[in-house]
């Protein structure tokens, strides 16, 4: 992870301070900070990090390193910026498979907008961090998906084990763009701030075909509502229009009123009760309705924990009861739409067809894939999930170095490939088995 440099956490420190000391504080010379070289410098580094791919303009980082350089391009970039005739381009419209079969939008920023956006991120991202409800998680400075799971755990250890699970419709394409401009506004009164922000928000969204040939699908200055998934800065500003909701339940103390404790990463939102779940879904459904956005009644369950269970940030959650003292406790593990993925991604890595790759690459990914899902998952209540994964990673390399070895008898693979060379002689990545987290089993 990047280090921010000392000049910009100094920057940051102040406006966060600023911030959390004055409620009411409205910012009004911002924008001449958006471009200071030091920060879009470290702007570029960030989306660098991210690896992004290019946008409708086809640029991508290495063109833009071997050709004008990254000194020129934030020269340009700056300029642009500080004489106000910055223009975002269109945003690349990308369908991402889903696991269920469907295909969710993603937009592409151009790099040069993205650094733009991130230097905008980096500035004003310290003044609304200042005003967030600690019950929200998502795309938040020192917060994790693990801290939210723990604040599900330690509501339901308190008796709040009925759980609506809330959908919302849609939600990044249906924010409206007045109201969110309205809740930046509410602490950012620096025109070109708000403007540039605006321009982003309208920019067209372009579709490229197979051909190469592009056309507009979306977006523009008509469009009133939506932010694309993909943009650098709509992460924060879609945290920041649903914290509306998080700030009504905290001031009008729902959670006392009604027995009922929100969590919130991003837009996947739980509320947690224990009076019964009827007043605080209707509440939820009247806040959301004020908001502009639609609960997917479809989609949103309500489950009694110690009866069902129900899924959150990838994992699996239900009221679970000791073997030894038949105490409940809140039992968390990886849900099996978690598992699968990861099965899925390490049974293509082992492929027949992948034979013909050096060894080592084959093992290197696998190792990489497993490490990442690892760091996640090993968490809480993982011991069985992580046996799981551990046997199926060891079957599949197996297999595939039978097929490698054109040994067709599964029991003379078995023979020849021991679990123990997997590991020593070809660096097999070994998952661990134990959770890490001992007291999250109930003794």
């Amino acid at each position: 992870m990047l280090t921010t440099p000392e000049n910009i956490r100094t920057l940051q420190r102040k406006l966060y301070r600023k911030a959390k000391q004055e409620k009411a504080y409205r910012f009004y010379a911002l924008y001449d900070k958006v471009y200071r070289a030091d920060i879009l410098g470290h702007a570029y580094s960030l989306v660098r990090a991210n690896k992004g791919s290019a946008g409708i303009d086809g640029v991508t980082f290495e063109a833009i390193e071997t050709g004008e350089g990254i000194a020129a391009f934030l020269a340009e970039l700056g300029e642009a910026l500080k004489s106000k005739t910055y223009r975002p381009e269109p945003v690349k419209r990308v369908m991402i498979p889903k696991t269920n079969g469907d295909k969710r939008p993603l937009g592409i920023p151009t790099i040069r907008d993205r650094v733009a956006q991130m230097a905008v991120k980096l500035v004003i991202e310290p003044i609304f961090e200042a005003d967030f409800c600690e019950t929200s998680y998502g795309f938040r400075l020192k917060k994790s998906a693990h801290q939210a799971v723990d604040d599900v755990a330690y509501a339901m250890n308190r008796g709040y084990t009925e759980i609506i699970d809330a959908d919302l419709s849609k939600y990044f394409d249906t924010i409206p763009h007045a109201n969110l401009m309205a809740v930046v506004a509410e602490r950012i009164s620096d025109g070109e701030i708000l403007r540039i922000i605006k321009m982003w928000l309208k920019a067209p969204v372009m579709e490229e075909d197979k051909d190469g040939k592009k056309r507009y699908i979306g977006g523009g200055k008509e469009n009133r509502k939506g932010t694309p998934q993909g943009g650098v800065i709509s992460p924060l500003l879609s945290n920041l229009y649903l914290h509306l909701l998080d700030r009504i339940w905290e001031r009008h103390q729902l959670e006392k009123k009604l027995g009922a404790h929100i969590v919130r990463y991003a837009d996947d939102i739980l509320v947690l009760c224990r009076r019964g779940t009827e007043r605080p879904v209707e509440m939820l459904r009247k806040i959301l309705a004020r908001l502009e956005l639609t609960m997917n009644e479809a989609k949103t369950r309500n489950v009694n924990a110690f009866k069902g269970k129900f899924d959150f940030l990838g994992f699996t959650i239900w009221m679970g009861k000791g073997r030894k003292t038949g105490n409940h406790y809140p039992h968390v593990q990886p849900s099996k739409k978690s598992l699968q993925t990861i099965k899925d991604r390490v049974t293509n890595l082992t492929a027949r067809s992948r034979t013909i790759m050096p060894l080592d690459w084959v093992v290197n990914e696998v190792n990489a894939t497993v490490r990442g899902w690892v760091g996640y998952f090993h968490y809480r209540n993982c011991s069985k999930a992580m046996g799981h994964i551990r046997h199926h990673v060891e079957q599949r390399l197996i297999t595939h170095l039978r097929k490698r070895h054109k040994v067709r008898d599964r029991k003379t693979g078995y023979a020849r490939f021991k679990y123990r060379a997997l590991y020593e002689r070809y660096g097999l990545y070994k998952v661990p088995t134990t959770a890490v987290w001992k007291r999250a089993h109930a003794l």
